[in-house]
């Protein structure tokens, strides 16, 4: 981590909502999925706050020798948005624990607030962690 890496630091992220992020998509092989409206997903919502984020770090980490997974997540997903909404994520970093960081999300569809909450990652060394993973998956 670099000594640049403060909390304070915010990041903005768009993106476009296709119907292959919608809930049918999340899961084709699920039939109570494939039954649901065409919404975005709450699975891919987490996963774009989660980008967001990562995002919004990476300047000021070693990327991509250093990483960061998620570890937590606490966020709401309180309006539904169709494809071809246009979703703005704002990011802020709020705390830095060593290497675990909290974040504070929102996202915005363009006409309702969609999700808002706190998101942790932590720091990782990309290949310490690949090699702690390759040795879990032999015991598999």
């Amino acid at each position: 981590m670099k000594e640049t890496l403060k909390p304070g630091i915010k990041y903005e992220h768009k993106f476009l909502v296709s119907l292959s992020k919608t809930v049918p998509a999340l899961y084709p092989e699920s039939e109570e999925f494939a039954a649901m409206p065409e919404v975005f997903a709450t699975g891919f919502l987490v996963g774009l706050l989660e980008w967001a984020c990562i995002k919004a770090i990476n300047p000021y980490i070693d990327w991509p020798k250093e990483q960061t997974v998620g570890t937590h997540i606490d966020v709401s997903h309180q309006a539904a948005s169709p494809p071809g909404c246009e979703v703005t994520v704002a990011v802020e970093l709020l705390v830095i624990d060593g290497r675990k960081l909290v974040f504070s999300v929102e996202a915005h569809d363009g006409v309702d607030l969609i999700s808002k909450g706190r998101h942790e990652r932590f720091v990782i060394n990309k290949q310490k962690f690949d090699i702690k993973i390759s040795e879990k998956a032999k015991l598999i």
